[in-house]
């Protein structure tokens, strides 16, 4: 049995820190008029900082006499922060009481420069755990600028990068944007849910490529080959980050075109066949617009997709009937879709649906299949009754999309108008007999009968006509915005 007395032994070795008798070494801190000596010993700052065994390595291979006192210099860290340090290698105690953020920032820098890893990692975890965001949100430039320059704050990387992405539009008013290092703006531009019109993506990266071209002028069309070859290595790693099939034809037209020599060939002309020929296929390897978070849109359990939101309005407007590059474009979204009734809130019986969603026209139902990623539904412009007899609809249309996603939905209209919709004192959202949610036993208990078929609609929405089980479903009005 072994017992640590950690305790005692931290406090004897801040006391060897404070003696003036047995030391061997003095370091000089800080910039005049700031400087400070501190007394300390070899052995101990060797086996605890790596940076400081170097640094007294070629000290003493500088100066082999014997009986010297050993000195270094340490300009780069304050006097202050260098006396917290040292209670740490000595004591193993890190003291942040009463001290101002900026100083234990401070600190995170020096702990970085000496090699205390320990030191580093706790210290990225105060600043992001410990309520500090705020004050990084304030000094972003200051955290931003620091924080790339050493492959230690992986952890305030991934903050700044968040917060670029979340909040791009705060980066732009307080951040030299061009300044930003080739690996920050990569892993900008990478992601899904950078908040920013592609347009606007676009435009931020080629001005960060004139910005490390000084001598190329902003005008493309008085470029050289040259030019546009120098450019083009610039922007190697990010050309292929941007959405550019998210690009309407005018933005196309008048912000892309002009660069296209930037371009892989393959790639314009794909972008300008996407254009001129709404027909022609899509490649597979093409990235789909940004999440946008648009606040107001719908508050979902099921669909937390906008670009689900996006191509369901599209179809409503009619501005999906023949183009298969829709689904790439940016987000159209001009309605907000109001929450009437979700299952799992209040119920899943016929009563409860038709209690709080007869009398509601334009009104969309999504279906959640128990144990998948699989949403089904369908658009209903007529408002929902109780009358047992079917509804006619020419603009209804019936829908599936399989993993919460628009790559492979599957969206089709109706074909026999007299038989859009049924509405029935047991029946959920009835659409033909292509979706039907149905009680068997009557209105005031639960759907026991839910399934998909090809009836009245140009398709079947599912591989099967079997009965399935639900999680949830949730029916909105929409509202133009």
């Amino acid at each position: 049995m072994s017992t640590q007395f950690l305790s005692k032994l931290s406090q004897n070795y801040i006391e060897l820190l404070d003696d003036d008798e047995y030391y061997d070494i003095t370091i000089e801190i800080g910039e005049d008029p700031n400087v400070k000596i501190f007394r300390a010993h070899m052995s101990i700052l060797c086996y605890r900082s790596s940076y400081l065994r170097r640094t007294l390595a070629s000290n003493k291979n500088r100066n082999n006499k014997e009986n010297i006192l050993a000195h270094i210099k340490l300009s780069s860290i304050s006097p202050e922060v260098f006396q917290i340090i040292l209670k740490y290698i000595y004591g193993g105690i890190l003291s942040l009481n009463n001290q101002d953020t900026l100083k234990i920032f401070k600190l995170l820098l020096a702990a970085d420069e000496l090699l205390l890893q320990e030191v580093v990692d706790y210290l990225q975890k105060y600043f992001i755990i410990e309520n500090k965001t705020e004050w990084m949100e304030q000094h972003f430039e200051l955290i931003h600028r620091t924080s790339f320059q050493s492959n230690s704050f992986l952890e305030l990387q991934q903050f700044c990068t968040d917060f670029m992405a979340n909040s791009p539009e705060k980066i732009f008013k307080s951040l030299d944007f061009t300044s930003l290092p080739e690996k920050s703006l990569v892993q900008l531009i990478k992601r899904d849910d950078l908040q920013m019109k592609e347009v606007d993506v676009w435009e931020h990266v080629l001005k960060w490529g004139l910005a490390q071209n000084p001598t190329l002028l902003p005008d493309p069309n008085i470029w050289s080959d040259d030019d546009f070859e120098a450019m083009k290595n610039t922007l190697q790693h990010c050309l292929s980050l941007i959405r550019f099939f998210s690009l309407s034809s005018k933005d196309f037209l008048q912000r892309v075109r002009p660069y296209k020599k930037l371009l892989n060939r393959q790639l314009y002309e794909d972008l300008l066949n996407s254009h001129m020929d709404p027909d022609s296929e899509p490649t597979n390897n093409i990235l789909l617009p940004r999440n946008i978070k648009i606040d107001g849109i719908i508050d979902s359990k099921i669909v937390n997709n906008l670009n689900i939101i996006s191509t369901i309005s599209r179809r409503i407007d009619k501005m999906a009937i023949n183009n298969k590059f829709d689904h790439l474009r940016e987000l159209y979204l001009p309605y907000e879709f109001k929450l009437l009734l979700r299952g799992s809130r209040d119920g899943f019986t016929p009563k409860k649906f038709h209690k709080l969603c007869d009398n509601k026209y334009n009104t969309i139902a999504f279906v959640k299949v128990e144990g998948t990623e699989e949403i089904i539904g369908g658009y209903n412009p007529l408002k929902w009754e109780s009358s047992k007899s079917w509804g006619k609809s020419k603009d209804s249309f019936i829908f599936s999309f399989k993993d919460n996603n628009v790559k492979d939905a599957i969206i089709c209209n109706v074909r026999d108008n007299d038989h859009a919709l049924f509405y029935g004192i047991s029946n959920g959202p009835h659409f033909g007999s292509d979706i039907i949610l149905y009680s068997a036993k009557g209105e005031f208990s639960d759907y026991d009968y839910i399934r998909c078929g090809r009836c009245y609609y140009e398709r079947n929405i599912r591989d099967t006509s079997d009965n399935f089980s639900m999680e949830d479903y949730e029916v909105f009005q929409i509202i133009k915005r």
